[in-house]
């Protein structure tokens, strides 16, 4: 059509098929079979094409009562790796003609005010971070088809979750620490009440603990790098032998680390290494560059939105965590490198 006219009309494309209306709807919603030939159904389809013709999804999703739309629950936007999230999820959504509202909860924790008048009215789905469940009751997203992220599958509020093998991450991380000779280990962990947190500290204490004559000390810390630096500096000055590496759970809390150390007039690596997880981008700003685990954000939030249409359409998301891999860089080495 030419530039400037009206939206092309079901009604057009009826007319340069020259089949009914009801043709054309049959045809376009993919239900024509039975119905109409495969020759006017392709007819349909080419005078689709040539019109540039689009159905009104609004309307069909009025008169289906659905809106197509998915809410991403998640902690409040700090780092770049929920946004990384987002990404992913919101091209795997637009594939399949959703669309997705973020709905990021303040301060990274705790609930926030309803985006929705009736979020079940207003959506068909939720994905959700288990760092943001206090958001997701509030909002009564629980009542949803629900996917959740970083989440316990045996304790999950939604019928299905997608988990990146953080447990992989902290035992490839102990391992890299163990193997280059350290035995006094300090936790840098995030004071986050969430089951990701969790496993990074069960699993770091376990492995730490299966090698004889190590230690392994835990300082909670807000993922701030001020509320980082604080603790660390309290940490690493306690009385006792002093940690010879800082393993931090999140890369934010590793900055922090980097700069207690500098106040406490020591170096990294050379006195204590320090290791972070996720691999944002702050990683490679830091001198030296951090060792980490890289997260893929983005395949997170693809498995999470694939999971959930998958429930929204009956069918069982494909299983399996996501893996994980660490990269060294130059943040850790041996204890007696200096």
């Amino acid at each position: 059509m030419a530039r400037g006219s009206t939206r092309p009309t079901s009604r057009d494309v009826a007319q340069a098929a020259g089949v009914s209306q009801a043709a054309v709807s049959l045809v376009l919603g993919d239900k024509w079979r039975g119905r109409v030939s495969e020759a006017t159904a392709e007819r349909v389809r080419e005078a689709a094409r040539e019109l540039g013709y689009r159905p009104n999804l609004a309307a069909r999703n009025l008169r289906l009562g659905r809106t197509r739309t998915v809410l991403l629950v998640v902690p409040a936007l700090t780092t770049e790796f929920f946004a990384g999230v987002y990404t992913g999820a919101a091209r795997v959504a637009a594939e399949h003609g959703f669309g997705v509202v973020l709905y990021p909860s303040p301060e990274g924790v705790g609930p926030a005010r309803d985006p929705f008048a009736s979020a079940q009215a207003a959506l068909d789905g939720v994905l959700a971070s288990s760092m943001a469940a206090d958001a997701l009751t509030a909002i009564r997203g629980d009542q949803l088809p629900l996917v959740m992220l970083d989440s316990d599958p045996s304790g999950s509020l939604g019928a299905a979750t997608v988990n990146l093998d953080i447990t992989d991450g902290v035992r490839q991380v102990a391992d890299h620490l163990l193997g280059l000779g350290h035995r006094r280990f300090l936790h840098l962990a995030a004071d986050i009440p969430s089951w990701t947190f969790e496993v990074r500290a069960r699993e770091l204490a376990a492995r730490v603990g299966a090698t004889a004559g190590t230690s392994l000390r835990t300082a909670p810390a807000p993922i701030s790098i001020d509320g980082a630096l604080a603790a660390a500096e309290a940490a690493l000055s306690a009385p006792g032998p002093r940690p010879t590496a800082v393993v931090c759970d999140d890369d934010k809390l590793a900055a922090g680390v980097y700069k207690a150390l500098r106040r406490l007039g020591l170096r990294v690596p050379d006195d204590v290494s320090v290791t972070g997880l996720d691999d944002l981008a702050l990683a490679t700003a830091l001198d030296p560059e951090l060792t980490t685990v890289r997260l893929d954000a983005e395949l997170f939030g693809e498995r999470g939105m694939r999971a959930l249409l998958a429930v929204l359409e009956g069918r069982t998301p494909d299983g399996g965590d996501i893996p994980v891999e660490l990269v060294v860089r130059a943040s850790t080495a041996s204890p007696n490198a200096s």
